[in-house]
């Protein structure tokens, strides 16, 4: 695949439509947020745990795939997801990947109907995606126990628990050292861990990104299935393994590369 290393002088003509495109983009993401968010606070009271989880998620993955769909209609971004259909009731996984930018968790949740993400603690508290994410029962990470226990009862009800085991988004190429967590939930809860390959051809919204510099669009996103490994009691050699996978992954031949 070949990609522009510089933008062309059409390129830099179209750049107060992109910003424009983009900043709608992310427009169209609050209201989503905030609407849901305002249905979300009070039903959350009002129906049983159960129940409230599951219509959370289903509404957060419906909600996500239009959003995904308005991203790609209006030509800021490209998705190939498709492979993600297998896992739709493949019944519990822990789903891993590597983490290049902010929209990677989004992905994977449009696409399954019963994931329970593993996320920052502040965003469980942030005003846009507070709402949604606690109906959905999303799981904060800043207690590790606690995480991995609440990881393993979301697998225990028949769920899917996605996680990004570099605590962040990649720092080094092709990506930064993974944590235990994959491998300590699987080992407690006895579920495979099936690795996710995330490729992007823009460091748009990768770490290190200037907030105010425009990418070159579309940015196109794909996700592959990568292997999927059976616990190990051996949570060392698991996460080597797993760390392992996805980095010869990304850098096999055929790999995405920057546009930019």
């Amino acid at each position: 695949m070949t990609h522009r290393l510089q933008p062309s002088p059409s390129d830099l003509l179209r750049r107060p439509l992109d910003a424009l495109r983009l900043a709608l983009g992310w427009l169209l993401l609050a209201v989503l947020c905030l609407g849901w968010g305002a249905i979300a606070l009070p039903l959350r009271l009002i129906l049983p745990a159960n129940t409230g989880r599951r219509l959370g998620r289903r509404v957060t993955m419906h909600g996500l795939r239009f959003y995904i769909a308005a991203l790609a209609r209006l030509g800021i971004f490209s998705f190939e997801l498709d492979e993600l259909d297998a896992l739709y009731d493949a019944g519990p996984l822990i789903l891993i990947g590597n983490h290049p930018g902010l929209l990677d968790a989004l992905m994977p949740i449009s696409r399954l109907p019963d994931v329970a993400c593993v996320m920052k603690a502040s965003l469980l508290r942030n005003p846009l995606f507070g709402a949604p994410s606690r109906m959905a029962g999303y799981i904060p990470n800043d207690a590790p126990l606690a995480m991995v226990m609440s990881a393993c009862q979301a697998l225990q009800l028949g769920g899917q628990v996605l996680l990004f085991p570099e605590g962040g988004r990649s720092r080094h190429h092709p990506l930064s050292p993974f944590g235990p967590s994959a491998a300590l939930i699987a080992k407690r809860s006895g579920v495979p861990v099936q690795t996710l390959i995330f490729e992007t051809d823009s460091a748009y919204l990768c770490k290190g990104w200037p907030v105010l510099k425009l990418p070159i669009l579309p940015v196109h996103y794909r996700i592959r299935l990568g292997e999927r490994f059976a616990p190990d009691t051996d949570m060392r050699r698991l996460t080597q393994r797993l760390e392992q996978h996805i980095a010869d992954a990304l850098t096999a031949p055929g790999t995405m590369t920057s546009k930019e």
